[in-house]
C-alpha cells in the first residue's frame, strides 16, 4: 500500500508565498490612472483657505491653482474634478446660472488648466446647491418643492458652458430624474455630443458623511430635505432603478456615492454596466476621509495602509474610477513603490 497523501484541497498558502503570485491572485491594484482628484476652486484671489473639516484640503483662488497641480502632475496625477465655490451668498441666485457665467471660479479655472496643464484631465462637477440662494440641487416651485424640468433645463446649460470652457468630462450630481438625457442632447445640439462625456452619479445616497463637503463648497441647503431626491440609505432596489435610468439615458460613465459603506452597490453597478460596456466610479467622500485621517491621527493604524486598503477594495468591487481627496498620497505611495 502506498504511503502517498493527496495534498488538501484547500491547502492555499503555497498560491501567495512569492510577492509575483500575491499580484497574481490579486485583482487590479490601484494606479495614478484609477485616481480623480477633487478640488475646490473660489471667486476670490491669492487664497488658498484651509478646509478645517478637512485636513491637508484647501480652497483654492484660481490664480494659485498652478502652485497646486505643478508638483501633482510630476508625481503623475492625471485626471482632476472642480467644485466651484462662492465666497459670498451674494453671489449666488435663485436659479445657480451665476455658477457658470464666465467670471466663475470653474470657468476662469477651466480655461486657466487647460492652457497650462493641457494633458490633464478635467471634469467638472455639475449641480446647482453650491450657487443657489437655497441650497439645493435644482430649481424650486413657489411652493419650494423641486422643479424638476426647469432643474434639467439648468443643468443642460450649466454643461454646456462648461464644456466650451474647456471641461473634458461632465459628472452632474443633482439626481434629478432625466437630466442626463437632457444633458447629452444639450451637448449634441452644441456640437460637443461626441466629445464630451457624461459621468452620472447615478446612485448617490443621502448620506451623513457628506458634512465636510458641504463645509468646503458651502453647498449646505437652507430648508428642507434633500434625501426627497437623493436615495435613502438602505435601499438597493432604488439604486438599481437609478442606475438603469442613467445607462438607458446614455451615460457614459456611472458613479456610486459614497465609498466604503455602498460597496455592495457598487459590485451590482459592475454587473449591470458590464455587458454596456461603461465603465463605473466611486467617489471615497469627504466623511470618508476624515474618518480614515482622524483614525491614523489617533494611532488606530497607518494612513498609507488604511487608504490602500480602502482604495483597493473599490477596486475590487468593480470600480475603475476613484474620486479621492487621498489622491495626492496615493500619488506618492505609488511613486515610492516604483
Amino acid at each position: 500500500m502506498s504511503d502517498f497523501v493527496p495534498p488538501p484541497t484547500h491547502c492555499l498558502h503555497s498560491s501567495f508565498g512569492h510577492p509575483l503570485l500575491k499580484t497574481w491572485n490579486s485583482e487590479a491594484p490601484v494606479r495614478a490612472e484609477h485616481l480623480q482628484y477633487p478640488i475646490f476652486v473660489t471667486d476670490d484671489e491669492g487664497q488658498k483657505a484651509e478646509i478645517k473639516s478637512l485636513p491637508g484640503q484647501h480652497r483654492w483662488s484660481v490664480d494659485r491653482l498652478p502652485e497646486l497641480l505643478e508638483p501633482l502632475v510630476a508625481l503623475g496625477l492625471r485626471s482632476i474634478i472642480l467644485f466651484g465655490v462662492f465666497t459670498s451668498d451674494a453671489a449666488k441666485t435663485a436659479d445657480g446660472a451665476a455658477g457658470y457665467a464666465d467670471n466663475s471660479p470653474v470657468v476662469r479655472a477651466l480655461k486657466l488648466i487647460r492652457e497650462q496643464f493641457p494633458a490633464l484631465f478635467v471634469a467638472v462637477d455639475v449641480c446647482l446647491c453650491a450657487y443657489t440662494t437655497h441650497g439645493h440641487c435644482g430649481v424650486l416651485h413657489d411652493d419650494c418643492s423641486i422643479n424638476n424640468e426647469a432643474s434639467i433645463k439648468q443643468l443642460a446649460a450649466m454643461s454646456v458652458a462648461f464644456a466650451r470652457a474647456g471641461a473634458q468630462m461632465i459628472s452632474p450630481s443633482d439626481m434629478m430624474d432625466g437630466r442626463v438625457g437632457a444633458i447629452k442632447v444639450a451637448l449634441a445640439a452644441a456640437g460637443l455630443g461626441g466629445k464630451v462625456p457624461v459621468m452620472s452619479y447615478s446612485a448617490k445616497f443621502a448620506s451623513c458623511f457628506y458634512g465636510p463637503f458641504r463645509d468646503a463648497a458651502g453647498s449646505g441647503a437652507k430648508f428642507g430635505n434633500r434625501g426627497n431626491y437623493q436615495l435613502p440609505p438602505y435601499s438597493r432596489g432604488l439604486a438599481l432603478r437609478a442606475i438603469e435610468r442613467d445607462l438607458d439615458e446614455g451615460a457614459d460613465f456611472l458613479m456610486v456615492k459614497p465609498g466604503m459603506p455602498y460597496l455592495d452597490v457598487v459590485r451590482d453597478c459592475a454587473e449591470r454596466c458590464r455587458d454596456r460596456g461603461v465603465p463605473v466610479a466611486i467617489y471615497h467622500v469627504s466623511g470618508e476621509y476624515a474618518m480614515l485621517y482622524h483614525g491614523a491621527a489617533a494611532g488606530a493604524f497607518g494612513l498609507e495602509e488604511a487608504v490602500m486598503e480602502a482604495l483597493g477594495s473599490m477596486r475590487r468591487a468593480g470600480a475603475t474610477v476613484i474620486l479621492t481627496y487621498f489622491t495626492p498620497l496615493v500619488l506618492e505611495v505609488l511613486a515610492k513603490q516604483k
